[in-house]
């Protein structure tokens, strides 16, 4: 009996070894940085209308080798046919992976949505994202929000586009108990459409990022990284890694749950726009998740 006692301690020593051994292991995973990284036109709002090539050639200089586009006084292509912005993406070395569009405008007119679907797929675009939809009154009023997602998503998916949702932290705020944003997770095909996390409005809307990463991540193909800190109750934003989002941990989460593109934006900044970006580029080739 002492030595079958013996072989039972020794195995149940052996086996817990083997456990912290592996959870040792997946602590310390190898840290990884994030390449490439893209980067949200919206962010040189103030400055590219005047100039969009010169201004994305030095975004393209800068290191974001990827981008996404906005629905500017230009349009998403910034006045250029889908053929002109394909050559001179490919000149200066970008992959343009996503606009936001006027899906507000657009959302009950087909006619209008295939144009803008044709045209971000002829540039070469995978994704066309709704970039607002505003804080709605009841469920009902979310309800006919997933609803029409559905129709537009099937739309875009037959013109061989993705279409998504990018949310800011009205849809993370509860509504008579339940988050909307749960909601229309819930509620759309994923065959369909996708979100685009943004990881400022979610941080700002008092929710933890990494649990509904964890729950929800495989939803989530692209993502937005902002910083801010709150002054006086209010969110402020500022050059990345001087704020308050933990990118480090966040990101890490994102990657190991499926996010696929990662697009720096700043609406925000306490100096020059293109010296924030070149700062938000300098702290993304160095950042170690």
């Amino acid at each position: 009996m002492q030595r079958r006692d013996f072989i039972r301690q020794s195995a149940l020593l052996t086996a817990g070894a083997l456990t912290l051994s592996q959870t040792s292991l997946l602590a310390g995973a190898p840290a990884k940085t994030i390449s490439p990284f893209g980067v949200q036109l919206y962010s040189v709002r103030d400055v590219i209308g005047k100039d969009p090539k010169g201004v994305m050639t030095q975004l393209a200089q800068m290191g974001y080798k990827q981008f996404e586009s906005y629905s500017g006084q230009q349009g998403f292509l910034w006045g250029m046919t889908p053929a002109e912005m394909k050559s001179f993406l490919k000149d200066i070395g970008v992959n343009m992976v996503s606009t936001h569009f006027n899906y507000g405008q657009q959302k009950d007119n087909d006619s209008e949505l295939q144009k803008s679907f044709d045209m971000a797929k002829g540039a070469g675009l995978t994704y066309i994202l709704c970039p607002y939809i505003g804080p709605q009154k009841s469920f009902d009023d979310w309800k006919r929000i997933a609803d029409r997602f559905n129709v537009v998503g099937e739309m875009a998916r037959k013109s061989g586009m993705k279409f998504g949702y990018h949310n800011h932290d009205y849809s993370f705020k509860p509504l008579d108990g339940k988050i909307p944003q749960e909601y229309l997770l819930a509620n759309t095909d994923p065959k369909n459409v996708m979100f685009e996390l943004d990881l400022c409005w979610i941080d700002v809307a008092g929710q933890d990022t990494e649990a509904h990463l964890k729950k929800y991540g495989k939803r989530y193909e692209l993502c937005h990284i902002k910083d801010y800190k709150k002054v006086d109750g209010k969110p402020v934003q500022n050059d990345l890694g001087k704020g308050a989002v933990d990118f480090k941990k966040t990101l890490r989460v994102a990657m190991e749950n499926g996010m696929k593109y990662y697009i720096v934006e700043q609406e925000e900044y306490p100096g020059e726009v293109l010296v924030s970006m070149k700062n938000d580029a300098e702290y993304m080739k160095t950042l170690s998740v």
